[in-house]
């Protein structure tokens, strides 16, 4: 009985580190970020809309905006489409298929969050939406977004911190 016991809360304290890291990742806040030093800002989710849309293409100061989008069945960009633009990344399709013919392409798809931290810190006018625990010192945060997630309480700056070592 003691050994069964001990398996089945070994099983279950297992099932967070198991649980598809999709399910997890849907619920984190996330940051919207720019190039380390940049002054550039978003004034809200309607004007993130407005980058991501294309219909706001330059920054005050002239800057051409370069946003970018992780791939479009990565669930962090699932909520992002869904929080800032109203509907999941599959319905755009017919609104980027009519900009297509107008000369607009849509957002750079990048495959990683990482990948987006890099093209975001090394190009004018980047932008673009991470997990709020993964931002370093090459970003800076213009918004932040609560995706509204049940996991969102999970995600306080104490949770972000690393782990130190154990020596």
């Amino acid at each position: 009985m003691k050994l069964t016991r001990g398996i089945l809360l070994l099983a279950i304290a297992g099932l967070h580190v198991l649980a598809p890291p999709s399910a997890l990742a849907a619920d984190e806040p996330m940051a919207v970020v720019v190039a380390e030093g940049s002054r550039h800002r978003v004034e809200g989710l309607p004007a993130l809309a407005e980058i991501y849309r294309r219909k706001k293409q330059y920054w005050p100061d002239g800057q051409h905006i370069e946003p970018i989008n992780l791939p479009a069945d990565d669930p962090r960009r699932q909520r992002f489409s869904q929080v800032v633009l109203g509907m999941p990344p599959d319905r755009l399709d017919a609104y980027w298929n009519e900009l297509y013919f107008h000369g607009v392409l849509p957002p750079t798809v990048l495959q990683s969050v990482e990948a987006v931290l890099r093209f975001v810190s090394m190009t004018p006018g980047g932008i673009g939406y991470v997990p709020l625990c993964s931002i370093d010192n090459r970003v800076t945060i213009a918004l932040t977004i609560d995706t509204g997630g049940s996991a969102a309480e999970r995600f306080s700056p104490a949770a972000c911190k690393r782990e130190q070592p154990v020596r």
